[in-house]
């Protein structure tokens, strides 16, 4: 497979905030060859703390012989802006102080990234992407994509996604920015600081993502006589220093605001108004478990997105089903894209 890693200089980029954010670089990733496919470009839009390279996180959808096939589809992926894998985000330098942003870091919205995304698609010379494809907040940059630029795919997936982030999903995010802010190495604005904070933060997250089902499923303690080390505690423990180990929390933080700015019906008269702007082909799947975007949520998208089809995953793990009931959802989106 080939693979191609990327930087996209864009300059300067004007945010919905009206703050202008200097020196944006986008940060990309390829999985095979665009001049061999490019009517059969496949984008995946990724989620809260991925990185661009779809293979690493998503290994049973991405790569030879999977749905996503690279060596038949070419695959691109692009890191959001905010985030701490190449993209310009809260660890860049600000150029006004000649420092990182820190806490400073603007506000960014997913209208900001997919107008950053379209220049790179420009850039790298796709007309219409074949599929478009998000899961829970690579979903909500999916859909403002194609609402802001319709027809900039042929086919467009929505998976475990909204089209607007709930009170119940940004009180999730205030209680993991209560945790961040609560270590006072993140408050002094040090450059490696957050990092007990980030770690509370990811637990908290943790909840969401798995719900009672997951932890049941997968946390149960074997000996009855413990009083002390649970399996559960342990977990949450080993999460919280795993995704310290690899992000930061000063992009953790941000990304929590664009997270919870999500609304396609900002300026648009309503949310389903906003959807029919949308001329994609859509598939619309939801997990039954998923306390954090519920069923009736992806309903509410097939509902109002013309032309679209609706799935359903069933799984024990809640919204993190869409990162491992890949046998589910490669037939869901199999059949979706052979019933053309």
């Amino acid at each position: 497979m080939k693979v191609t890693e990327g930087n996209f200089e864009i300059g300067e980029l004007a945010l919905e905030s009206g703050v202008l954010l200097s020196n944006v670089n986008i940060r990309f990733h390829i999985l095979g060859d665009i001049s061999q496919n490019s009517d059969r470009v496949i984008w995946i839009c990724h989620a809260f703390t991925a990185n661009s390279n779809p293979a690493d996180w998503w290994p049973e959808m991405v790569g030879d012989s999977k749905i996503f096939d690279t060596n038949r589809y070419p695959v691109v992926c692009a890191n959001i802006i905010g985030s701490c894998y190449g993209t310009t985000g809260p660890t860049s330098v600000n150029l006004q102080t000649g420092k990182p942003y820190l806490r400073d870091f603007p506000l960014v919205t997913f209208r900001d990234v997919v107008n950053a995304h379209q220049q790179l698609k420009e850039h790298l010379g796709i007309k219409q992407i074949w599929v478009l494809i998000g899961g829970s907040i690579g979903g909500f940059q999916a859909m403002e994509w194609e609402c802001t630029f319709p027809g900039t795919a042929q086919n467009l997936i929505l998976i475990a996604t909204a089209v607007e982030a709930s009170p119940w999903v940004r009180a999730f995010s205030q209680s993991q920015r209560l945790a961040i802010l609560a270590d006072q190495t993140f408050l002094n604005s040090e450059p490696n600081g957050g990092k007990a904070g980030l770690k509370a933060a990811r637990s908290i997250a943790l909840l969401s993502y798995r719900g009672r089902s997951g932890y049941n499923f997968t946390q149960q303690d074997t000996d009855p006589g413990l009083l002390s080390d649970y399996k559960a505690c342990t977990y949450q423990d080993y999460q919280g220093e795993k995704l310290v180990n690899r992000f930061d929390a000063y992009s953790y933080f941000a990304l929590t605001h664009m997270l919870d700015s999500h609304n396609i019906g900002r300026g648009r008269g309503s949310c389903s108004k906003a959807l029919k702007r949308i001329i994609a082909r859509t598939l619309v799947v939801g997990i039954d478990s998923d306390i954090l975007f519920p069923l009736e949520e992806q309903q509410f998208l097939a509902r109002h997105i013309p032309d679209s089809s609706y799935g359903v995953i069933h799984s024990n793990f809640c919204h993190d089903g869409f990162l491992i009931e890949h046998k589910q959802l490669s037939d869901i989106i199999f059949e979706f894209l052979n019933n053309m």
